[in-house]
């Protein structure tokens, strides 16, 4: 049998001078024999992300004995193998031996197994106890399975320009551009295109005013996130872009700030037609912005898993390797479609920037 050996020391001081003497005390811990955890009553478990925050599972275990007053950590472990090949951390507690997981937090362990949505599965759990901050003298328990349901749980906010520098003027629902995410950095979004005189300013819901993004100070970002004030305009605080052309617009979410700056469109190649094809969908032609020539849309496409890139009049193809958003170069691969539904797709062909916005995820 396994055993740990624990010492306490105990260090005597008499004012802070006189000598010390080691006092050590130890008490020996066994190994528990395995803990037993119970089988679900309901073995298939649909997940429905309207419900969230509800309970979905519930996981109950006797307890274990390591032969000491100790504190004991659980930890419950799901895979998608009997194996345990892959064994993923759902969640842990401390001395108690039952843990629920709402709708949210089951649908996001089963996909970091890597299961796909709106599709049964079988999943594969266990309970681990072992002692101390070190997680000593762990001991798996008994393997029990049941089947998920999961949905696509879309990981990324979307951003949308608003504005009478902008196509859709200073209307909130009116095929609003969305900013173009980073595949890198999903706290940085960029829009390179034609802007005119005026103001802008970015929304977070086509439909609604908040939460609205804009500046107060020409540098840091500010929000409305719904019930304030609002910021100012972008670019500098409620003053008009004084010169109609393009410019590069930057937005960090992560550290609050933002550039604007001329965008200069020297050699650009003009396309008069670009549609979307690929495996995820039949080729479809896409629409030309009236305000803005090289930014092309196609809205509300039914997507399937698979794959798909951007073919231009001339025969050349934009790809790339990042799925729902990227930087596509000239035969750069084929953007992979995860999960099916209807989407929005946005290309900008003077800087390849991409992004598929789904609709009902």
């Amino acid at each position: 049998m396994k055993k740990i050996v624990i010492f306490i020391q105990s260090i005597c001081a008499l004012f802070l001078l006189s000598a010390c003497e080691d006092e050590f005390d130890g008490f020996v811990v066994n190994d528990t024999t395995p803990v037993v955890l119970s089988s679900l009553t309901i073995t298939d478990i649909e997940l429905d992300n309207v419900n969230g925050n509800n309970p979905a599972v519930t996981f109950n275990w006797t307890r274990a004995n390591y032969g000491q007053q100790t504190v004991v950590n659980y930890a419950v472990q799901i895979s998608s193998a009997a194996n345990f090949a892959n064994p993923y951390t759902a969640g842990t507690i401390n001395s108690n031996t039952a843990l629920t997981f709402s709708v949210a937090e089951l649908n996001a362990a089963v996909g970091s197994i890597g299961l796909p949505p709106f599709a049964w599965n079988t999943v594969y759990a266990r309970v681990v106890s072992s002692i101390g901050t070190q997680s000593g003298l762990p001991v798996s328990s008994n393997v029990i399975s049941f089947r998920v349901k999961p949905y696509f749980n879309y990981p990324y906010k979307d951003f949308y320009l608003v504005g009478n520098a902008t196509q859709p003027g200073w209307n909130n629902n009116n095929n609003n551009p969305p900013l173009f995410r980073d595949s890198a950095n999903s706290s940085l979004y960029n829009f390179v295109g034609y802007f005119g005189v005026g103001q802008f300013k970015v929304l977070e819901e086509k439909g609604l005013w908040q939460p609205q993004w804009g500046t107060n100070n020409g540098s840091g970002i500010s929000v409305n996130p719904g019930g304030g004030s609002d910021p100012g305009t972008f670019p500098n605080n409620n003053n008009d872009i004084a010169t109609a052309g393009y410019y590069k617009f930057t937005i960090n979410y992560g550290d609050n700030t933002f550039t604007f700056t001329p965008y200069s469109t020297t050699g650009a190649t003009s396309y008069t037609s670009m549609s979307v094809q690929g495996t995820s969908s039949a080729t479809t032609a896409m629409t030309q912005s009236s305000h803005d020539s090289h930014i092309w849309f196609a809205n509300n496409i039914r997507l399937t898993p698979g794959n798909l890139n951007f073919l231009t009049n001339s025969g050349s193809v934009w790809g790339a390797t990042n799925s729902f958003s990227g930087t596509a170069t000239l035969n750069g691969g084929n953007i992979p479609v995860i999960v099916e539904d209807d989407y929005d797709i946005w290309f900008n062909d003077l800087t390849g920037h991409y992004i598929m916005i789904p609709l009902n995820l």
